[in-house]
């Protein structure tokens, strides 16, 4: 009778961890309402040193940028979609801690990566010259979105 209530507690104590793991990722990936075939402008409210997703539908496809304030302070843009892995319908990344983690071949990218590194298996870097930043705003304009849709073709289908 002793381990059947030990095996019970047990159990209930894993399902506890799993439901705070569970709640601790959801808090690190944030995703933004859609929009939808427009310019996108990013309140700088919303950024923090866990990133935030924003999910865009240009003329059908739908893209996502992840904006993110890395430890120096500077905020950071860039497509959620690894430049190796976008192929595979899972090249896009997941907050875990203070990393982004590629769904498809895990590799882990710190926040101070982004938007520093292109090639290889990184988060494709939205640069200073495919976008404005204002006092409020951070807006990438649609035309660079739409340049943007041949890498998300496959993105999150499979």
């Amino acid at each position: 009778m002793k381990s059947a209530k030990v095996l019970v507690l047990a159990a209930i104590l894993s399902m506890l961890a799993v439901f705070e793991l569970t709640a601790q990722a959801a808090a690190l990936n944030v995703v933004k309402p859609a929009i939808a075939d427009k310019d996108l402008v990013i309140p700088l409210s919303d950024i923090s040193e866990n990133a935030v997703f924003y999910p865009v539908d240009i003329d059908g496809t739908r893209l996502e940028v992840l904006v993110v304030k890395a430890p120096d302070g500077t905020i950071r843009t860039a497509f959620n979609t690894c430049q190796v892995c976008y192929g595979s319908g899972r090249g896009f990344y997941k907050q875990q801690g203070t990393v982004l983690v590629c769904q498809n071949c895990g590799n882990r990218f710190r926040m101070s990566q982004v938007e520093q590194k292109s090639g290889g298996c990184n988060p494709v870097p939205i640069l200073a010259a495919n976008k404005t930043v204002s006092d409020t705003s951070i807006t990438i304009p649609k035309e660079y979105l739409i340049q943007a849709k041949a890498i998300f073709a496959r993105w999150r289908r499979s």
